[in-house]
């Protein structure tokens, strides 16, 4: 056995050379020569599920570039709940905010299940970012990318009532970070009630009245902490009934 097949067995995880980064994020938007500059930089770390990479307000300015698995990015409400503000991926950046302007970080990011990344010093981020301006058009890509998600998601569900708001929530997460099953597709990573709700801008009890509905028409399959939609060409119809 070599040493890659040796990794595969160990954690489970792909190769380097399998790895399918999305084009939206930071190393699928690259070309190959600068995503192997940038991956000679910082140090290659391994995070059990569950583990707090990132917390909210602390004074600390590494970057963390995912290599592998899924982290989930939330933030402290007003009323002391955790709202889910986002969920990156393999290929996205994290902590990049806090590296740029130095300040503390605005947000918490939570491995969802094992996690491959390099962690990066933000001298050392900076400084390459200076020598290697496609990196450096990139990242602004990234960013600004996330900050047209952000406005999109408000406009989206203006108006709308919380059962399309949770089908227009769970299309999206279905979409973009499911695995296809059949005709549906399955959120593996842990998501509870509560996020839902925040994400979606509705009350726990109307995302479990919205659950409930989904699931008796077939739709959708709730389980602990994941949920199964059964068939993504119905909850699209739910979700976006004017198309």
């Amino acid at each position: 056995m070599d040493s890659k097949d040796a990794s595969r067995a160990e954690t489970g995880r792909r190769p380097d050379e399998e790895w399918d980064w999305p084009s939206s994020s930071l190393l699928g938007g690259l070309g190959q020569a600068e995503r192997d500059r940038l991956l000679t930089l910082g140090a290659r770390m391994r995070y059990p599920a569950e583990r707090v990479l990132i917390r909210e307000g602390d004074e600390t300015d590494f970057v963390l570039i995912l290599l592998d698995g899924l982290v989930k990015v939330t933030g402290r409400a007003d009323d002391g709940r955790d709202a889910l503000l986002a969920v990156r991926v393999g290929g996205d950046v994290v902590g990049e905010l806090a590296a740029v302007d130095g300040q503390p970080r605005s947000a918490t990011v939570t491995a969802c299940g094992p996690v491959l990344a390099r962690s990066v010093t933000r001298v050392d981020f900076l400084a390459c970012t200076r020598r290697e301006p496609r990196i450096a058009h990139a990242l602004h890509q990234t960013v600004v990318a996330k900050l047209r998600a952000a406005t999109t998601h408000r406009v989206t569900f203006t108006g709308c009532d919380a059962a399309t708001r949770v089908a227009r929530v769970l299309h999206h997460l279905a979409m973009t970070y499911g695995d296809p099953v059949g005709a549906g597709a399955e959120i593996r990573w842990p998501i509870t009630q509560p996020e839902l709700a925040t994400l979606a801008g509705a009350s726990e009890p109307s995302v479990q009245k919205a659950l409930r509905g989904l699931k008796k028409a077939g739709v959708v399959t709730p389980g602990y902490r994941s949920i199964r939609v059964d068939d993504l060409d119905r909850l699209s119809e739910i979700a976006y009934p004017e198309r």
